[in-house]
């Protein structure tokens, strides 16, 4: 508003006027979280003046019903008011990363949380030191306790791993130190490499930081991919010994973890945490080895298309299929994904058009905005935000019901359970992503003009496949890997991970069958990956993608009860253990089903690029 009176004020056009206002529409409204930046501030400081009461009743869990319901509420609306303000100064922040003020109330409110985890951290300790069936009689003495039952139940099913009050105090102020290792990771792959300029075929010279590897990876011009790809990984391979140091230390931090909370090992202490079988991650990497046979049929198809004898590593990024003049506005971004949502019922695409409608969404890339998309579901008591950075292309209506996926799943828990088994477990958050994709591919499909339509979407589709299934399993293989080096008491150099990582990416890219030919410089691409910092995460992308799969078939194809069971999986947020709700739901993740189903879908894409290449005579 400031920029919009300023520029009226010397003169601008009533036309331009009326622009600045149709882009207001497309700013994220963050009043409804609070009226004014004072008004925030006023609620973080009294929220900070309020830490002391979070030790209130400390002594006296089981004195009574009562007593410990006093204490449960004040924890966790503490928790949802810290939500909310994180909420605000994060999304504030996100809007112009440049800005000190919003980044330093960032800051704050991260303190906050750090100090929040510490003054509860007595908690859990004193429930567990209870004697074993007062907290059960409790629960059935006092209704106060309702909303809390999984919380208590899930508290007794850890006492196993549950340490002294004073121990979880400590480990709960050496979060910071345990960040540590990934903080420095970042500035050193962000802000202090020395990332080359080189110059293109073009004659234009470019940056190659992460940012330029990224746009530049995909150039058609085959010897300009050599050039990227040999420069961007020189340099991660002259800091490999650094990388190498920060990885081995977020192993150890990992493996700490888990020793001190008596867990036989860094993966079980993961899986742990949401009760997942170990079973299922173990069944993820077994069905995904099973199927890379596809992926290599996939890569040859795409030696094919591109039309390139020696298929390698730097060839896997151009598009499969040529961009074709296909834009999408926001409007019209907006109206497929509206349409393509339909088999959700008239509710489900009601609530996402007001979202649409009441500036939920930040849309539109700027100057100082934080790159990417998300969405924002910690403010329980107001409604979803969504930050995307839409570019008017396919991929960024894709990327638009995917973040939409997320925030639905927000709404739908929050309106439909109370806040302590409102937040849903990362196990489950990409199944409502994926889901919508799967849908906005479905109608894509059925409304494409013609086969050049059509085999873009499939092809987009395909590569989707690629990079969220067998890459981030590969990368959950790579993990399992090292935790079990570290636990075996062995170091992880840089040169050791290399070696790891490398006899992986040729395993699964079929560099001995002649498939994709993967040269030694790039096994130090686990050096750019900060997802092997977040303690077993990423494997949750690709079973969620499994299980999406076999949900939205159930769903499109109008199987009795199918969309009842989605939609009540994401209304059930929390309130169970996130492997049971997907049992419930119809998808066993410890069993072969979701991953054949997804393999046969793939082959199916695959048959069909293969039918509209045949018949304009093999390419």
């Amino acid at each position: 508003m400031l920029v919009a009176g300023l520029l009226l004020s010397v003169g601008m056009s009533a036309i331009a006027a009326a622009a600045m206002q149709e882009d207001a529409r497309y700013r994220w409204n963050l009043d409804d979280l609070y009226p004014s930046p004072e008004a925030f501030d006023q609620a973080r400081r009294q929220l900070a003046g309020r830490l002391g009461e979070l030790e209130e009743g400390r002594g006296r869990l089981g004195v009574s019903g009562a007593e410990l319901a006093a204490v449960l509420e004040r924890m966790f609306l503490f928790a949802k008011e810290l939500g909310r303000v994180w909420s605000y100064a994060s999304m504030r922040s996100d809007e112009d990363t440049r800005e000190a003020g919003p980044l330093a109330a960032r800051q704050e409110v991260q303190q906050l949380a750090v100090e929040f985890a510490s003054r509860t951290a007595w908690i859990a300790p004193e429930i567990l030191a209870l004697p074993k069936g007062r907290v059960a009689r409790m629960l059935k003495a006092e209704a106060r306790l309702a909303p809390y039952r999984f919380y208590l139940e899930n508290l007794e099913r850890q006492r196993p791993h549950t340490l002294s009050p004073g121990e979880e105090k400590l480990l709960a102020q050496s979060g910071t130190l345990m960040r540590a290792p990934y903080s420095t990771y970042g500035i050193l792959a962000n802000a202090d490499l020395p990332f080359p300029e080189v110059t293109l075929s073009s004659g234009e010279k470019v940056r190659l930081d992460q940012a330029g590897y990224t746009r530049y990876r995909a150039l058609p011009e085959r010897a300009d991919r050599i050039l990227v790809f040999g420069e961007f990984w020189k340099t991660f391979k002259a800091f490999e010994r650094t990388f190498g140091v920060t990885l081995d230390a977020q192993v150890n931090a990992d493996v700490f973890a888990a020793r001190a909370r008596r867990y036989p090992s860094a993966l079980a202490a993961s899986l742990a945490n949401n009760n997942v079988p170990e079973a299922v991650y173990r069944r993820l990497i077994a069905e995904a080895r099973q199927a890379l046979p596809l992926l290599h049929r996939a890569f040859r198809l795409r030696a094919r298309m591109l039309g390139i004898e020696d298929l390698a590593y730097h060839d896997i990024y151009p598009p499969l299929v040529k961009e074709l003049n296909l834009r999408f506005p926001i409007e019209s971004g907006q109206e497929l994904v509206l349409q393509s949502l339909r088999p959700l019922g008239e509710e489900y695409v009601a609530v996402v058009a007001r979202g649409f409608g009441s500036r939920w969404m930040d849309v539109h890339p700027r100057p100082g905005k934080r790159s990417g998309a998300y969405s924002n579901g910690a403010a329980y008591d107001v409604h979803p935000y969504v930050l995307m950075n839409y570019n008017d292309d396919y991929e960024s209506v894709s990327t638009l019901t995917h973040e939409w996926g997320h925030a639905m799943h927000s709404y739908l828990a929050n309106a439909a359970q109370p806040y302590p088994t409102a937040e849903y477990s990362i196990f489950i958050a990409e199944v409502a992503s994926t889901f919508n994709e799967a849908l906005l591919l479905d109608h894509m499909l059925r409304q494409a003009k013609n086969d050049d339509e059509r085999l873009y979407y499939l092809g987009s589709y395909l590569e989707g496949l690629r990079g969220t299934f067998f890459r981030q399993t590969m990368f959950a293989e790579f993990e399992l890997a090292i935790h079990e080096a570290v636990e075996r008491g062995e170091a992880l150099t840089g040169e050791r991970l290399s070696a790891l990582y490398l006899e992986l990416l040729r395993r699964y890219h079929g560099h001995e069958q002649g498939v994709v030919r993967i040269d030694d410089a790039y096994a130090v691409e686990w050096a750019y990956i900060p997802h092997f910092y977040y303690n077993f995460y990423v494997y949750q992308y690709a079973t969620s993608l499994a299980a999406s799969a076999l949900l939205a078939q159930q769903v499109l194809a109008g199987e009795a009860g199918a969309r009842e069971r989605y939609l009540g999986l994401l209304k059930a947020g929390g309130s169970r253990y996130p492997y049971e709700l997907l049992v419930e739901a119809g998808v066993d993740l410890a069993s072969e089903a979701p991953y054949r189903a997804l393999a046969m879908r793939m082959a199916w894409v695959l048959d069909e690029i293969e039918t509209i290449l045949a018949k304009r005579g093999g390419r």
